[in-house]
């Protein structure tokens, strides 16, 4: 065992998928979380077992506590306690705010919150133990500014700031480190629903001209994971959409 062990939720596809790639490039050995796509899943773990690194997938909804507690176990018994975890799973809904449901509401919050609650509990006790670790959690721009018809979405990664700061401030003392990338527009599936004519539009909105990409954010994500004097920073990473 590496002694380096992540676990990225929400990495079958995406920004989750291009991070733990590059995590696993870097010699970690990954445990790629999907609720899913299995064979997305299971693709990209043979592909980073083809290049030498160590990659399992775990099917869990992390907005589940008992499943999470499930799978830092198995993960725990495969590859070694983890030490860096990348909570990056998350879901999206586009609606005007008196048109949310409580429901709907209480998914975003469940998956997106929740899934950062349930996952740091259950990664906790052996970086409180070792008195070692790291803890990146994924926001959004819309985290930091909000935007029209996004209000549950960006409530939620408004909190997921929030958190990461608290924890920071409360886990520093026990050497453990907590981080935060705020994505803007990113070339995925999750923004594609928004239509091409849209995505268009957002790129000339953006300084550097066009839509971000998921490596980029992933060689954010490895850059807090490997730098041992960083903590309770938030880093955009928008192409200056925020500027």
């Amino acid at each position: 065992m590496s002694g380096k062990v992540t676990l990225v939720t929400g990495s079958s596809r995406g920004i989750g998928a291009a991070t733990a790639a590059a995590l696993s490039r870097a010699g970690w050995d990954v445990c790629i979380n999907y609720i899913q796509r299995q064979d997305k899943a299971e693709a990209l773990a043979e592909a980073l077992r083809g290049e030498g690194g160590r990659a399992i997938t775990c099917q869990a909804d992390v907005s589940d506590r008992e499943a999470v507690f499930r799978m830092v176990r198995r993960v725990e018994e495969e590859l070694g306690p983890v030490s860096l975890l990348v909570n990056n799973a998350g879901i999206a809904r586009q609606q005007q705010f008196q048109d949310i449901l409580p429901e709907t509401w209480n998914r975003l919050f469940a998956v997106n919150l929740g899934g950062c609650f349930h996952c740091t509990q259950a990664v906790l006790p052996h970086m409180l133990h070792e008195h070692s670790g790291c803890i990146i959690n994924v926001s959004s721009i819309w985290g930091q500014h909000g935007a029209s018809c996004e209000a549950a979405y960006s409530s939620t990664k408004h909190a997921i700031i929030g958190l990461t700061r608290s924890l920071s401030a409360e886990l520093s003392l026990s050497g453990i480190r907590v981080n935060c990338v705020a994505p803007g527009v990113i070339d995925t599936d999750m923004v594609q629903v928004l239509g091409r004519e849209t995505l268009e539009e957002l790129a000339r909105e953006i300084p550097l001209g066009r839509l971000g990409k998921p490596e980029e954010i992933a060689q954010t994500v490895l850059y807090l994971a490997e730098n041992p004097y960083i903590t309770g920073q938030v880093i955009t990473v928008d192409g200056g959409f925020l500027v």
